[in-house]
């Protein structure tokens, strides 16, 4: 049992890809008790964010969470965290932004940059649960605590709702995040061998950016 939120109308639930991981199906609960099949649209194991979807029979029941920034979070500003710790629903702790630029390692054992750290009680349940700011708006994602007891202990992680807002539209529309490359391969140690200022292209990806640019193999 985890937490989420609503991203938007179309029924996509924002939620910690641990809270998905290990389970075969997915079933999301709405404030008014009633519950939705979910199926997977895309997830980020290196960011620890999932998103799911559901059809709910009344649109209107799906109410999106009001996004804000975190490039702008103060240390000391409200902090609300919102979630199902232990399986209590519906339950509020509010603290403070504790920390700011703190990094975590993700499930792929990739570091998570610009964590939010809270004092916001954060329990087993509450990951995938918003962390809000006294304006009712997302500010981060609860994903981990600090505590030697497994509970918590005044110190709770959120992943910041910056790097939120760029993965999630890349889940719903491609399952993954897409990311960047030349489609070259390359060597630096056969280009300081060779005496080459630069890059020495040892081989090209057919289809590739590089591939379509014309670029050649050494």
């Amino acid at each position: 049992t985890g937490s989420g939120f609503v991203w938007d109308e179309q029924g996509h639930i924002v939620t910690n890809f641990h809270v998905i991981k290990s389970g075969d199906t997915a079933r999301v609960t709405l404030s008014d008790h009633s519950s939705y099949p979910a199926k997977l649209v895309g997830h980020a194991p290196d960011k620890d964010i999932a998103v799911l979807q559901i059809q709910a029979k009344d649109g209107g029941k799906l109410r999106p969470l009001p996004r804000g920034t975190s490039s702008d979070l103060l240390v000391g500003q409200i902090a609300l965290a919102i979630g199902n710790p232990f399986g209590l629903d519906h339950t509020l702790s509010v603290g403070v932004v504790s920390g700011l630029g703190r990094e975590i390692q993700s499930l792929e054992g990739r570091p998570i940059f610009g964590v939010i750290q809270t004092d916001a009680a954060i329990n087993p349940g509450n990951s995938g649960g918003p962390l809000i700011d006294s304006r009712g708006r997302l500010i981060g994602i609860n994903t981990a605590i600090f505590s030697p007891s497994g509970a918590s202990a005044g110190i709770g992680f959120a992943v910041p709702v910056d790097t939120v807002n760029r993965i999630v539209p890349e889940l719903i529309k491609h399952g993954k995040i897409t990311r960047a490359g030349m489609g070259i391969n390359f060597d630096p140690a056969v280009s300081r061998q060779a005496g080459v200022e630069g890059v020495l292209v040892l081989g090209v990806v057919e289809g590739s950016p590089a591939h379509d640019a014309g670029i050649q193999p050494t």
